[in-house]
């Protein structure tokens, strides 16, 4: 279970506070990582990294990622053996607002880091994290794969191609040497749900806040098509391309696509219907037919082979257990005002791990 690997290694992760990030700080402390974060604020309130007690075991600088001296002297401190880089604007609707912004976190962002890893003089491995978001969609009905065009309509996905294209050029001039101290992966996910989230225009944490008040949730695309996986599934997939590029260099500057087998695409009606099954007297309204929508995507799909070949990694989880996990951590939450929701979310951790297992999935059973 990824021990024998990031047991008492300095790990550093970009974005920590934001929901993904603090999930995968949790993780690395219970593998026993020394778990080193970089984020410019925590991004909602409540905040997972708040509710969990993030802040209790992550050593935390609290740095815009576009401040390319204060990144790179981050780096400098911490001489990490991995890199987590999480960091970014993440959404599409608020790109439109603020475009800059968001071109310049997640592409200039990233490029910091990559400035930061090619003047370390010890050997470390960084994931990327990009997005699904980053490949030129057209909403074709089958998977993307890793060599499809990258690119898209709004400024958040041209953000991700631009990271992407930043990774990819620092690779090829300054880490594709045999002697590089610096080994590269790239990982593209994307429609990620799990308890924790309470970033604005997403689902799943709008459904949970609205119900939990006995309010009635505005639903813009109910038939729009995801690829819905709990948090933990992508994170999996992070630490196996870590611990692949710390073991072999064979995966160093490749991409990787993350998500659920093709079955588990749902439209967001089918999503909001089995989350009625663990929350009782759900209201919500279909605002589809309102005027002043943004561009979003109405179905996107992901072919993760090269994953399975190259990293033994697919999905452990079902829709309906990613769901029945996703509003029990919720529950929890709301049901007990003031209560650390960390070994709350240790506990799914154990228990997302007895699923790889009966699935038998290689990772699962290291160590």
């Amino acid at each position: 279970m990824f021990k024998s690997t990031f047991k008492n290694k300095k790990v550093l992760v970009t974005g920590h506070t934001g929901f993904k990030g603090s999930w995968l700080c949790i993780w690395l402390d219970y593998l026993g990582a020394e778990v080193v974060g970089l984020s410019d604020d925590v991004v909602s309130n409540p905040s997972n990294y708040s509710v969990s007690s993030v802040s209790d075991f992550v050593k935390d600088y609290r740095v815009d990622i576009r401040d390319t001296a204060k990144v790179i002297s981050v780096i400098q401190k911490t001489q990490p053996d991995f890199v987590f880089h999480l960091a970014a604007q993440a959404l599409v609707r608020p790109s439109y607002e603020n475009p800059i912004g968001t071109l310049t976190t997640n592409a200039i962002g990233t490029a910091n880091v990559l400035e930061g890893l090619r003047i370390l003089d010890n050997k470390v491995v960084a994931v990327m994290i990009t997005s699904d978001k980053a490949y030129d969609n057209v909403e074709w009905v089958w998977g993307y794969r890793e060599t499809d065009s990258l690119g898209g309509k709004d400024p958040y996905s041209a953000s991700k191609g631009m990271a992407e294209l930043a990774i990819r050029s620092y690779v090829e001039s300054f880490f594709s040497s045999l002697d590089s101290n610096v080994r590269v992966g790239i990982t593209r996910a994307g429609n990620v749900i799990g308890g924790g989230d309470w970033a604005i225009d997403r689902i799943v944490p709008d459904c949970m806040e609205a119900w939990a008040n006995g309010k009635t949730v505005d639903i813009r695309s109910p038939h729009a098509t995801r690829p819905w996986q709990h948090v933990l599934e992508p994170l999996s997939g992070y630490l196996c391309l870590a611990e692949n590029l710390y073991l072999d260099s064979q995966s160093h500057g490749e991409a990787y696509n993350l998500g659920p087998s093709s079955n588990q695409n749902y439209p967001v009606s089918k999503l909001i219907d089995e989350m009625s099954k663990y929350w009782d007297k759900i209201k919500w309204n279909d605002v589809s037919e309102n005027e002043g929508h943004v561009h979003e995507a109405g179905l996107l799909k992901l072919n993760c082979d090269k994953a399975l070949l190259d990293l033994r990694w697919y999905s452990a989880l079902q829709f309906e257990e990613t769901v029945k996990m996703t509003v029990e951590w919720y529950k929890e939450y709301y049901q007990n005002p003031g209560k650390s929701m960390h070994d709350i979310t240790i506990n799914q951790i154990k228990a997302y791990t007895e699923s790889a297992k009966l699935n038998n999935i290689d990772w699962a059973y290291n160590d």
